[in-house]
């Protein structure tokens, strides 16, 4: 490993964190809520710790490796989460413990949107800001970000690029040059952040509002201005452009580009991905639907309808956004929303979860073991849009899924240890590592009341889902750091 490489580009992408921190400055100082000088404390230390990392180190020249780029992945996640955290900690309101301030930094920053703070609507407007700006820059991810500035550096960023990018298929980029696939990535995402703050301003929300549920939807992290989240709106219009949003922005954003790039719809048109991302999300909102108001949780054909397919979408794409006290629905519906949100959204996209491509690929070698059963000497290969996936990618997805049963169970028994009910231990983890936010029975609301040591145990799920796994759990296996 690359040591000097390493440290010389957490400095920098430290540095450039600690600019983030000038908008909510800002904010604190136009509305002299006492803030601002929180924010300046923090970009200050920030600063100085990236400046630390950087000028031993920065005249190092050699190349960055698929190993480093691993290593500079968790680091700088693991690492801006603590940073994260300074205004927070140092912010008169609210009131929080370093655990409960590098929770809400983790959290926001992973896009899971879970919640330790009780009574949002009373914070200060460059708080509400910052958590949810937070939840805009790990939308995409800052390293990917990083990518298009690295160069300028003198450091190729591709290995950085594959360490950070969610799906099994990490080496299709959409433009020959990496920086310039990162820097199409960000305009797209910009283009449908600016899209979506336009539409949530025209549909009723304040400016203010507007751009903190924009930054929020795209990044599909859940965060609210709001305790009661969307639902304090009472508007099914705002409702209708937040699933509109949500949905695109689980959506693989290559296609977005192919799109837009040829100015045509038939990159959406012929992905299986995306049909089986809207046939799961339709047919989970159909079955809400009927449950509802077979249960007479809702009287009318049109609200049962709205809730669910809200509901089915937010938790669906692991955004996390709520219209209504979902956990308090018949537990049927309760478990099927949780059971969407492992599927999540689609690879490439800001979604969390296993992702829909990777179900698809388990869905297609199942069916391929079962025709071998039948003829056992045929060459069937696994085929995704009429391409055969190589052995590799399925091998991967097996090894992914396998892991990811084996730490949901044990990240389960760590909380059930701790002493939560089961159901809230279940639902916690599985919302965590998932990055969707709200859970089920204690957690539904927020986190507030969990332990200190839940709360740790869950910010190492949100990380590991985040970063999928396997970026994170290769640096705790010996093999990785021998030589």
């Amino acid at each position: 490993m690359q040591r000097a490489v390493v440290q010389r580009i957490l400095g920098v992408l430290l540095m450039l964190f600690s600019l983030t921190m000038v908008p909510p400055m800002a904010i604190g100082l136009w509305s002299q809520d006492g803030t601002g000088t929180h924010f300046l404390a923090a970009l200050a230390l920030i600063l100085v710790m990236g400046l630390a990392f950087w000028l031993p180190a920065q005249r190092s020249s050699a190349d960055l490796r698929i190993r480093d780029g691993f290593v500079v992945v968790v680091l700088f996640w693991t690492v801006l989460g603590l940073t994260g955290s300074l205004p927070l900690m140092l912010a008169e309101s609210p009131r929080m413990t370093w655990t409960d301030a590098v929770f809400e930094s983790i959290s926001g920053l992973t896009t899971t949107g879970a919640t330790v703070i009780v009574s949002i609507d009373k914070l200060p407007a460059s708080i509400l800001y910052y958590r949810q700006q937070l939840q805009w820059l790990g939308g995409m991810g800052i390293i990917v970000l990083a990518v298009a500035v690295l160069p300028m550096l003198g450091v190729g960023g591709m290995q950085l690029y594959r360490a950070e990018t969610p799906g099994p298929m990490k080496d299709t980029k959409l433009t020959p040059r990496i920086t310039e696939t990162a820097k199409a990535l960000w305009y797209i995402y910009l283009g449908l952040t600016l899209a979506c703050a336009a539409a949530y301003w025209v549909a009723g929300m304040s400016l203010f509002d507007a751009v903190g549920h924009a930054f929020s939807t795209v990044a599909i992290g859940g965060f609210s201005s709001h305790d009661a989240s969307i639902g304090y709106y009472q508007s099914s219009l705002i409702e209708l452009v937040a699933v509109v949003f949500m949905v695109l922005s689980g959506v693989n954003f290559a296609l977005h580009y192919v799109a837009w790039r040829y100015r045509s719809v038939q990159a959406y048109l012929g992905d299986p991905e995306l049909r089986l991302y809207l046939g799961i999300l339709g047919t989970v909102t159909m079955i809400v639907t009927l449950v509802l108001h077979s249960t007479g949780t809702y009287q009318y054909w049109d609200e049962c309808f709205l809730k669910a397919i809200f509901q089915t979408v937010s938790i669906g794409t692991t955004t996390g956004f709520t219209t209504a006290e979902y956990y308090t629905w018949p537990g049927f519906i309760e478990i099927l929303l949780l059971f969407a949100s492992f599927i999540g959204s689609c690879a490439g996209s800001t979604g969390g979860g296993i992702k829909v491509i990777r179900f698809l690929l388990l869905i297609k070698q199942g069916l391929r073991e079962i025709m071998r059963l039948i003829h056992p000497y045929a060459q069937i290969p696994v085929r995704v849009g009429g391409k055969s996936i190589g052995a590799r990618v399925v091998d991967a997805v097996w090894g992914f899924f396998a892991l990811y049963v084996a730490s949901f169970v044990v990240m389960y028994l760590a909380l059930a240890l701790t002493g939560l009910d089961l159901m809230t231990a279940f639902s916690a983890v599985a919302a965590c590592i998932n990055n969707l936010g709200p859970g089920l029975a204690q957690v539904g609301a927020n986190y507030a009341d969990l332990n200190d040591a839940a709360k740790w145990v869950l910010c190492f799920a949100m990380l590991l889902g985040r970063l999928e796994i396997f970026t994170l759990l290769v640096l705790l296996t010996p093999m990785f750091w021998l030589k």
